[in-house]
């Protein structure tokens, strides 16, 4: 089981395991999203980009960003809803073959004055890649029980 709201201490980091971007990811991730830019999917199209090949929808890597939190077991049970995403940015493109990596950090962990079953934790999210570039980076904010809450 994940954490309670009041087990969250102040400042406290967890660093993901890494993640490889695959040429499948990219070309699943078009199909389900209809994101059918050039950029993801063409090629030579890309070779003539800045980036200079493919790259990852930035959609994706947040779709990750998501996965990678969850893989922390912080949130396991305690969850109950995903409450906002803040100044998101986008730093940086994500290539086939990248392998990403989050770091997450408590800023705020409150229990809530009028549902006592449940709180809100605030972190600050970066996702880094293989060589410690912030390709993307925000604030997470999720609803978790409270511990003595009624389930």
């Amino acid at each position: 089981m994940g954490k309670c709201i009041e087990d969250f201490a102040p400042e406290e980091t967890w660093r993901s395991q890494g993640r490889t971007i695959t040429d499948s990811d990219l070309v699943q991730f078009t199909g389900l999203s209809w994101d059918t830019n050039p950029a993801h999917t063409d090629e030579e199209f890309a070779k003539a980009s800045p980036f200079g090949t493919r790259i990852a929808h930035g959609a994706l890597t947040l779709s990750y960003a998501t996965g990678l939190l969850a893989r922390s077991g912080w949130f396991d049970e305690t969850a109950i809803a995903f409450l906002s995403i803040e100044r998101w940015e986008f730093k940086a493109a994500v290539k086939i073959g990248d392998t990403i990596r989050l770091t997450a950090r408590t800023l705020e962990a409150r229990r809530s004055r009028t549902t006592p079953d449940r709180g809100a934790w605030k972190g600050d999210i970066r996702v880094t890649n293989q060589d410690g570039t912030v390709v993307q980076q925000g604030v997470f904010t999720i609803m978790m029980k409270a511990r003595g809450g009624s389930e």
